[in-house]
């Protein structure tokens, strides 16, 4: 590469950055420009071209990635030291590149508008409205619960089966669509992540590749957390970039689902997050919700809680805090905590249907 044309692009970074910052105070425009029109295109482009493939592909360009880079290191180590100037400029190069492609392929999407704002639903709620939807979405649970289990003290386990939870998860969305038309999905690019080991003890359950579209599944997860796990990356394949928002959009992919397992993983995770969030504001009300919940439900919640302990480390505060930071840096003011944001889109989708 010419030498002037790649200080052209190192630099290029600078108004980039500064591009990013003014777009970021235009979330109509991402959201009628990018996200409806521009997006929609590439990403189903990027899902028709990694589809078909059987396995991860955006794993292996990591690992190739990462091996290109250590190779890089050793190899031309001593020439950093002798010549850090032209070190720089091959460093600022390939960041403006990755920084460029990650925003056009999905990273705008960060910016957007709010799903609450585009779908008029109220996110701030009372703890009295925390409550009420608590209780209707544990009668909810408790119900299906029952009619997969017949005893209120047994667990519920789904089938360790991708390629059905897959198709199960498109008919879900499908079937969505018909009611929120934002919901419609198609070119399915979903896989089991060839990074599960590291995943899991980095404490993530899946993640989408921005480079690939591909929806990320880590098997190393609780099954019974894969139905949701799934729903919550396809919604990141839809242009749904803040994690609450895509928490919610996987809910509303799964819990009018005509299979009863994919039911129960989406009520159990709304159930969840909802006395989570109950235990913070009234534990009086929290213990006594608690009570009415079917014993078997809460001992899946112990058993996946029990799961994820074994991959607990003293890494995993940093991971989830670089993370944490990255969301940050991209719009997301509450970070990793953004997660619990959604039970504020559950109350006020419960709200809102009862007001009509």
């Amino acid at each position: 590469m010419p030498k002037t044309l790649k200080l052209f692009i190192a630099f290029s970074i600078v108004p980039q950055i500064l591009f990013i910052k003014i777009l970021s105070s235009y979330p109509y425009w991402v959201e009628e420009n990018y996200s409806n029109i521009v997006y929609p295109k590439i990403s189903n482009a990027l899902r028709l071209v990694y589809g078909w493939v059987p396995f991860s592909t955006g794993d292996l360009l990591y690992v190739a990635a990462l091996g290109y880079g250590l190779w890089w290191f050793f190899t031309h180590g001593k020439k950093v030291l002798k010549n850090p100037r032209k070190t720089i400029v091959d460093l600022l190069s390939t960041a403006s590149i990755l920084y460029f492609v990650f925003h056009l392929f999905w990273g705008l999407n960060y910016y957007r508008l709010p799903l609450h704002k585009k779908q008029n639903i109220n996110p701030i709620y009372t703890t009295e409205q925390l409550i009420q939807t608590t209780k209707k979405i544990t009668v909810f649970t408790n119900k299906v619960h029952l009619k997969l289990v017949k005893d209120s003290s047994a667990i519920v386990i789904i089938p360790n089966d991708f390629d059905v939870l897959k198709k199960k998860s498109v008919e879900g969305y499908q079937n969505s669509a018909k009611i929120y038309p934002y919901l419609k999905y198609k070119n399915p690019s979903q896989k089991l992540s060839l990074l599960s080991t590291p995943l899991a003890y980095m404490g993530f359950s899946g993640y989408l590749n921005p480079f690939t579209n591909e929806a990320q599944v880590n098997y190393k997860a609780p099954t019974n957390s894969f139905p949701l796990t799934l729903a919550h990356e396809q919604a990141h394949q839809l242009g749904y970039a803040a994690e609450s928002e895509a928490n919610f959009i996987a809910f509303l992919a799964t819990y009018q689902h005509s299979d009863l397992q994919i039911q129960y993983a989406a009520y159990s995770f709304a159930l969840r997050y909802c006395l989570i969030e109950l235990s913070n504001r009234n534990k009086k009300v929290f213990e006594e919700i608690k009570e009415e919940v079917n014993p078997g439900i809460l001992t899946d919640f112990e058993n996946r809680s029990m799961h994820w302990a074994r991959y607990k480390n003293p890494l995993e505060p940093l991971f989830k805090s670089i993370y944490n930071n990255f969301l940050k840096a991209n719009a997301q003011d509450k970070g990793i905590k953004s997660y619990s944001y959604v039970v504020g889109l559950i109350v006020g989708h419960y709200e809102a249907q009862h007001n009509h």
